[in-house]
């Protein structure tokens, strides 16, 4: 029997509409990287609505650390077709992206069109810093969550020292985690129990809609058919645009080798944005030059500013690259980056809705057998040490913006200190603390200017 629902104290059933509302809310509000989205998640599903109970929740994010591509959006499409079935699942993680899609569409035109002034380079002045605190934040309480005993601890120690000190690839911190998951799994099991277990959860928490003993819904179990139509889905959805795009402008054109390029990198994506900014920097700016290296950074820095995830930094290279290149002619240039930067979304997104619908039904066979959780649990360690290294990345270039050579900038770690506080002390909320952020840049800009 499904232990939440039995209780009275476990919350009322969920409709596709009162779910609609919530991830539209948060694909309007989810700033913070993949660290500070993951963490609202938890707050907001786990703690505060109990849709979701702590276990499933974290087997959930464990297999969508595993995916290529942005795993706060895959994770929201995980939840959202677990509750929901398919139309639930796109829901979810497309409103997860459509307003920061809308939004870098806006910012970027006024971009490319005006420039940068006093205005905007204030705002982001503040911003940054209190990013970098939301970062950290995140960063810890994930990890208080995750790291159950010193096992783990030791494993996110290990992964920090990898990607931090040996530039180690993503993929291998992933394999050599997974592989050291599934042989504790076996000498010490309860040392890799997913979630910690019961008691603390349940204790903080309650009873959850989904909990840890909800039997896995008809539509989330696997099936061949089910499958295979899946991959058929997928594949039209990919062929057809791309198809169009050959036969209308041919192979060479620069919207045809935007959309083939995204593709590839939507399939590299492991460990986040930031593993995958370097082949996007390689081909957008040396190879395809669709923008100038200078137009690359401005692009990162919208991104790490407006909500969803941060590789929707490509949205802005798509856009740039789109007007910049003229593609519909002089006349039509807004028209010609929002269909660029439309289409990067696509094909850089498709993949992470066909991991989900592929992936989820065997990732539900799966979440009370230690055998599987025991190396994800380990996964999710790992990832830990991945995000400190993201936060610590945030942090050397907001207080030293030209490098260690050049000057401290103590007014940036003043404000960071202050969004640190704000966050851990008095427990303000993401939004409150960026509006602050920005407001703070935004005075001193105009009194460096006065």
């Amino acid at each position: 029997m499904n232990r939440g629902l039995a209780n009275p104290a476990a919350p009322p059933s969920v409709s596709f509409w009162q779910a609609f509302a919530f991830w539209l809310k948060l694909g309007c509000i989810s700033f913070g990287g993949p660290a500070g989205q993951i963490s609202m998640m938890h707050a907001e599903l786990v703690e505060r609505r109990r849709w979701i109970s702590e276990r499933r929740f974290l087997h959930a994010l464990n297999y969508c650390m595993l995916l290529p591509g942005p795993e706060a959006q895959q994770l929201a499409t995980y939840i959202g077709w677990l509750m929901h079935r398919t139309p639930g699942g796109v829901v979810a993680g497309t409103l997860f992206v459509l307003p920061s899609l809308l939004l870098l569409i806006g910012l970027s035109w006024v971009y490319i069109t005006f420039g940068e002034t006093p205005l905007v380079a204030g705002l982001f002045y503040g911003i940054k810093p209190a990013v970098t605190a939301i970062v950290v934040q995140a960063a810890h309480r994930i990890g208080m969550r995750a790291l159950k005993n010193p096992f783990l601890w030791a494993i996110a120690a290990a992964s920090f020292v990898a990607i931090f000190a040996l530039a180690a690839p993503f993929p291998v911190i992933v394999a050599v985690a997974a592989l050291l998951g599934y042989i504790g799994g076996r000498v010490a099991p309860e040392k890799f129990q997913l979630g910690g277990g019961h008691g603390p959860a349940e204790a903080a928490f309650g009873p959850a809609l989904i909990d840890d003993d909800t039997p896995t819904p008809e539509h989330a179990r696997f099936g061949w058919n089910r499958l295979i139509r899946v991959l058929i889905v997928a594949a039209l959805l990919w062929a057809i645009p791309m198809g169009l795009l050959i036969a209308t402008h041919g192979w060479q054109h620069t919207l045809t080798q935007m959309s083939w390029f995204f593709t590839k990198a939507a399939l590299l994506t492991f460990g986040g944005a930031y593993a995958v900014l370097p082949y996007v920097y390689q081909g957008a700016v040396e190879h395809y030059g669709w923008l100038t290296a200078t137009q690359m950074i401005d692009g990162l820095a919208l991104g790490e500013t407006t909500p969803g995830p941060l590789i929707m930094v490509v949205a802005f290279v798509g856009f740039v690259g789109g007007y910049l290149k003229a593609v519909f002619g002089p006349d039509s240039l807004f028209l010609a980056g929002s269909v660029a930067a439309s289409l990067v979304t696509w094909f850089t997104f498709l993949p992470s809705f066909v991991f989900i619908l592929l992936g989820g039904p065997l990732v539900e066979t799966t979440h009370n057998q230690l055998k599987f959780t025991a190396p994800l649990t380990a996964i999710t360690a790992a990832v830990v040490g991945v995000i400190l290294n993201l936060a610590l990345f945030f942090g050397y270039h907001v207080l030293w913006p030209r490098g260690f050579a050049g000057s401290f900038d103590w007014i940036s770690a003043l404000i960071a200190l202050g969004a640190a506080v704000a966050l851990f002390y008095y427990r303000q909320n993401v939004i409150a603390v960026i509006a602050a952020g920005a407001v703070v840049g935004l005075l001193v800009e105009m009194l460096m200017l006065s």
